[in-house]
């Protein structure tokens, strides 16, 4: 295994990424990642093989320390589907599949298309931050309907979600992580109480649901709908306001702005929102032929597994019509996004209605991608329409 040194925060690295992949992959598919102090699966074939490798997982195998201001953050955590393993992983994903049916999600059709539509009306003549008038509000107001939560109530979700989400970049400080544990004291609260008043007067929405779904006699505990409801939150609006900013702009580059066929499957992996998701090794074991012992955390690095030349042709070149490959942008095994229908639908609906209104969609500014690896999602948009 080759040892690599290169920094998640070095500007260079931070706008592109990807020649680091393939300097990394042409050495093996794992290397020794010492900025990280981890191995890391870089291939395709090795990241996808340890997102389904039961010898690994996300839920550390000895209880993590941290310290008391990080309190509030990790009490939700807890109780995350994300970051647990069978049989409680098992029995919370069972229970919120129950509510996020596909019928449910093909049914928000045209309710995005409305609300794109609604969010080109209002785009000034000038030039404009895409990101701010289409990219945030479209998936987090979704979401926030799909829970039952209302419009008005987007900005703090918003908020409280982006301080929380900061909690998994590179450079996290001090600061980062004091908004994180007072988002997470304030979300709490927050659904606290509206999770009670749903209680006494359930609607038709996903929360509803949620505490009405039921596994072998078990109910969601209130701390796990909390946890529920702000993973749905954050992880149903963060990967996929950086997948549509990062689509429009390699589109707009690229002049290829149909939306049909494969070209959504193609934009996530092709510039994909999350680069990095780690695992915890349970065993001593090997990946590929390399040695992994008990213990060790690994990254799978997703960035680099849509464009490993061994799967992809052309790999580090955007191909709107290319035949559709499984790709990682959503994970994979046991943890595989269980938002991507929905993730899916925004990213074909509301790109489409925003191409078919704005065709003269073009770049007002240079892009630059924002320093928040793991992810990978642009700073602004800046364009006129």
């Amino acid at each position: 295994m080759q040892t690599l040194s290169q920094s998640p925060t070095d500007p260079d690295f931070v706008q592109n990424p990807y020649p680091f992949y393939d300097s990394a992959r042409a050495l093996g598919d794992v290397f020794w990642w010492a900025d990280y102090d981890m191995p890391c699966a870089v291939s395709h074939k090795a990241v996808s093989m340890a997102l389904r490798d039961r010898r690994m997982g996300r839920e550390a195998p000895e209880p993590l320390s941290f310290p008391d201001h990080l309190a509030p953050f990790y009490a939700i955590e807890a109780h995350s589907m994300l970051e647990l393993e069978p049989p409680r992983h098992t029995r919370l994903r069972s229970l919120v599949l129950r509510a996020f049916t596909s019928r449910r999600i093909a049914g928000l059709a045209p309710e995005i298309d409305a609300l794109a539509d609604s969010l080109i009306d209002a785009f000034p003549d000038g030039p404009f931050d895409l990101l701010d008038a289409f990219a945030r509000p479209l998936p987090v107001i979704i979401i926030a309907r799909l829970l039952g939560v209302p419009d008005s109530s987007a900005p703090d979700l918003l908020r409280w979600s982006n301080a929380m989400v900061a909690m998994y970049q590179a450079s996290r400080t001090r600061a980062i992580e004091d908004a994180a544990s007072a988002a997470a004291t304030e979300f709490t609260a927050f659904l606290t109480d509206f999770i009670a008043a749903k209680r006494h007067d359930p609607q038709d929405d996903l929360i509803s649901t949620l505490i009405a779904a039921e596994e072998d006699g078990a109910k969601l505990s209130t701390e796990e709908l909390i946890t529920t409801c702000i993973l749905l939150l954050n992880a149903g609006h963060e990967a996929t306001v950086h997948t549509i900013g990062n689509g429009v702009k390699t589109m707009i580059e690229t002049g290829h702005c149909d939306v049909d066929g494969p070209v959504v499957e193609e934009v996530m992996r092709y510039d994909p929102p999350l680069h990095i998701f780690t695992r915890w090794v349970y065993e001593d074991m090997e990946l590929c032929g390399v040695p992994l012992k008990r213990g060790q955390q690994l990254g799978c690095l997703l960035g680099a597994a849509g464009r490993d030349p061994l799967v992809y042709d052309q790999p580090n070149t955007f191909v709107p019509a290319r035949s559709a490959k499984p790709h990682t942008a959503f994970g994979g095994g046991i943890h595989f996004c269980v938002g991507a229908p929905l993730a899916r639908l925004e990213l074909e609906r509301g790109l489409s209605r925003l191409f078919a209104r704005c065709p003269g969609l073009a770049l007002a500014a240079p892009p630059r991608y924002a320093d928040v690896y793991h992810f990978h999602g642009l700073d602004s948009l800046q364009v006129t329409r």
